[in-house]
């Protein structure tokens, strides 16, 4: 299972909000979702359903969140494993972050992403092979 392009939650929640604010940056992530060899996370899966089911400001129904984690389930999705949750220890430690973006960033590497799309991380810097892109800058 490989991928070219990872996508971070932040960027699905962006392609889904309703909010007027957010309307440029969602058009940007609708375009990011068009491309050919993306991939995703099992957590990923989880970090958008737990915010798009809670955050009313964004405007995405149940019904829409749980379809779009069924489009999900249908990619290169990678699923959360024994080693990817070691891998990603060692990457938390290597570069003093949070084990849940360095679990982002092991999964991309994992699925042989060079770029990982995501407003959370230091835009521009490489983690292990993978170039961290924020869409929205």
């Amino acid at each position: 299972m490989t991928a070219k392009y990872f996508i971070d939650s932040n960027v699905l929640l962006y392609a889904g909000s309703q909010h007027p604010d957010d309307q440029p940056k969602r058009k940007i992530a609708l375009d990011l979702l068009r491309k050919p060899g993306l991939g995703f996370s099992a957590q990923v899966m989880q970090e958008y359903f737990a915010v798009a089911y809670t955050k009313g400001r964004l405007g995405i129904s149940l019904e829409v969140a749980l379809e779009n984690l069924e489009w999900l389930a249908r990619r290169t999705t990678l699923p959360i494993t024994p080693g990817l949750v070691l891998r990603a220890t060692r990457t938390a430690a290597r570069y003093k972050i949070s084990y849940w973006d360095a679990a982002i960033i092991s999964a991309a590497g994992e699925l042989g992403c060079h770029t990982l799309y995501s407003e959370d991380l230091n835009s521009g810097q490489e983690y292990d092979g993978v170039q961290v892109v924020n869409p929205f800058v």
